[in-house]
Parts: structure tokens; C-alpha cells; sequence
């Protein structure tokens, strides 16, 4: 078995220890009343702060951003809590937007495995979430999506709802483990040699973002994504250029809003007048974070099967050092 399959194999186990760094780490109540949240990230440390933000998005108290980038919008304050989640604890946008948040002398949460970012971390008494470091940052989603629960939960921010259905997750997936990854290895084939292109509803676009970037980093293919509503009122009339070479993937979830549901149904029929490549994945368990860690469970798992149709090292990302080596000499 490949090294990225075997990490992708973890992932329940991931899950399970990453609950109990959360049990155990404390976090001392903020200094000032929080009146907001930026979680800010990049790559595989930053997609979490976007599935979390979607899926406590009806509980959370209070706004949750998201920033990608080396700087800080200008409402960041002392009441603002930055979440700072950097899996190597190098990644230079994400030091100079925690540099920024220091400044604006925010309330400062930190998830790392080490490296500068932990050190700030300590030399400013921020609080500082440890994990396990050594693998890809895009194999460690389950370490940093957890902590991302356990401080918003510490900060009073959400309650704690979210433990049942972190362990009722991983019982799902490992109760599903042969069925998804058979299902997988079949999507796999479908998108060998396509365009992949894949939509799901609002609320799952981090899932979606996240097999978009499993198939770049994994598969090392382009694909593209959308989410529904929104591509009904642009991308749809693009579809008139759309060709067989392109592979749609759906991914759907039996509670999805009815009219939404309706909307997926409608613009299947659209696709399929351009191409005969359409297939519908659709999520198990009870709850929207169930639903989202069985989707990028088995997501995961294709861009894996994907990978070997290629004949890639789905480890190997060149191109990222390449570019970040130079950057480095600049």
C-alpha cells in the first residue's frame, strides 16, 4: 500500500487521537468579549477552517472569515479570536498574517505541529494547539479540523454537540470502510482520463474545495468546482461549451434543501445534453459533520485510485517546493 493510502487508511484513527489532544489541551478564557472569528490558513492547514466555518454556521455565535492570504482584514481587534492554523508552523503568508493579528493585538489561537508559528505562539502566550507533525499537511485534515472545534467550543463560541458526532463519524467510517473504498476505486475509473468537474450545495463547498485539491495535489490533475445555487445563475449557461471529455461528480446529501434538490435535477438534465459523464455521490450519517468526513473520506480515497490510474506518486508535490525554494531566495 502507498504511503498516501496508508494516511487516507488512518484517517478514523487520526480522528480518535486528535479528540483526545482536543480533551486534553486548555485554553484559558480571552481577555475581551469575542465579537468575531478569523480563521486564517492555506492548503491543506487552511481547508479545515472552511468546512468547520460552513458546518457551525448555524450555531456559532458570532461571524466566522476566512483569510488565505499574508494579510488581515481591517476589522481585526482585541475582540477578534484568529484562529492561526499552520500544520508545518513555516507557511510564510500564514507567519506574516499571525504577525498582523499580534499587532491588532488579537485574541490568538494557534494549531500547529511546531516551527515558527509555534514559537510565536509561546513567545507571546498565545494559545497553541500541538499535533502530530512528519506527514503532508493535506493528510493531517482530521488533526487540524478537530482543534478547530475544540477552541471555537473553548472560547464559548459553539457547544459541544460536536463530540457525539466526531466519535459517531468515526464509527461510520470505519463501519463503511470496504463499501467506500469500492465506491471510490469505481469514481476513480469514471474520472480517468476527464475533466473532472464537481459541484455540491452550499454548505459543502470546503468538502468540494477539498476534492478539488486532493485531485491537483494526489492525482495531480486540473478539475474545477462549483456550488448550487450559485453556478445556476453563471456557470450553467457555460455549459454550452461543455464536451464528453468532461466528468461531473455530484455530491448530495438526502437533507439538502428540497428546491436545491430540485435545482441538481434540473441542471443534470442540462449537463447530460453535452455530456454522458454524470455521476451522483451521495453522503451517510445524521449530521452535517458526519456527512461532510464521510464525503472527504471517500473523496480522499478516489484521488488515491486516481493517482495509480495515472501512474503518479501521490505524495510527490515538485512543483510546490519549486516554487516555494524560490520565493525563498527572493
Amino acid at each position: 500500500m502507498s504511503e498516501m493510502k496508508k494516511l487516507v487508511q488512518n484517517f478514523p484513527n487520526q480522528l480518535k487521537e486528535a479528540f483526545e489532544i482536543g480533551e486534553q489541551t486548555t485554553i484559558r478564557n480571552p481577555p475581551s468579549e469575542i465579537r468575531n472569528v478569523l480563521i486564517t490558513g492555506l492548503g491543506g492547514s487552511g481547508i479545515g477552517g472552511t468546512i468547520v466555518s460552513e458546518i457551525v454556521a448555524q450555531e456559532c455565535t458570532v461571524p466566522i472569515l476566512i483569510n488565505k492570504d499574508y494579510f488581515l482584514p481591517s476589522f481585526v481587534n482585541e475582540h477578534t479570536l484568529v484562529i492561526v492554523s499552520s500544520y508545518s508552523g513555516n507557511t510564510e503568508e500564514t507567519i506574516q498574517a499571525m504577525e498582523a493579528a499580534l499587532k491588532a493585538k488579537a485574541n490568538i489561537a494557534c494549531i500547529s505541529s511546531g516551527g515558527k508559528i509555534s514559537e510565536m505562539a509561546k513567545q507571546n502566550n498565545c494559545a497553541l494547539v500541538t499535533i502530530p507533525g512528519g506527514m503532508p499537511p493535506r493528510a493531517c485534515l482530521g488533526y487540524s479540523l478537530t482543534q478547530l472545534f475544540f477552541i471555537l467550543h473553548a472560547y464559548h463560541l459553539t457547544g459541544d454537540a460536536f463530540k457525539k458526532q466526531l466519535k459517531d463519524s468515526v464509527d461510520l467510517l470505519i463501519k463503511e470502510e470496504n463499501e467506500i473504498k469500492k465506491e471510490a476505486e469505481s469514481i476513480a475509473t469514471f474520472l480517468q482520463n476527464k475533466f473532472p468537474v464537481i459541484y455540491a450545495v452550499d454548505g459543502y463547498n470546503g468538502v468540494a474545495t477539498r476534492f478539488r485539491q486532493q485531485i491537483n495535489e494526489n492525482s495531480k490533475m486540473l478539475c474545477w468546482h462549483h456550488i448550487l445555487p450559485e453556478m445556476n445563475h453563471n456557470e450553467l449557461v457555460g455549459w454550452a461549451g461543455g464536451t464528453e471529455n468532461i466528468a461531473v461528480i455530484i455530491l448530495r446529501n438526502k437533507t439538502d434543501y428540497s428546491r436545491t434538490q430540485t435545482r441538481i435535477d434540473i441542471s443534470k438534465e442540462i449537463f447530460l445534453k453535452h455530456t454522458s459523464h454524470v455521476r451522483e455521490l451521495w453522503s451517510k450519517g445524521n449530521s452535517p459533520l458526519e456527512k461532510s468526513l464521510y464525503l472527504i473520506h471517500l473523496t480522499d480515497w478516489v484521488s488515491c485510485y486516481l493517482a495509480d490510474k495515472n501512474g503518479v506518486d501521490a505524495v510527490e508535490i515538485n512543483v510546490i517546493n519549486h516554487l516555494k525554494g524560490s520565493l525563498a531566495k527572493i
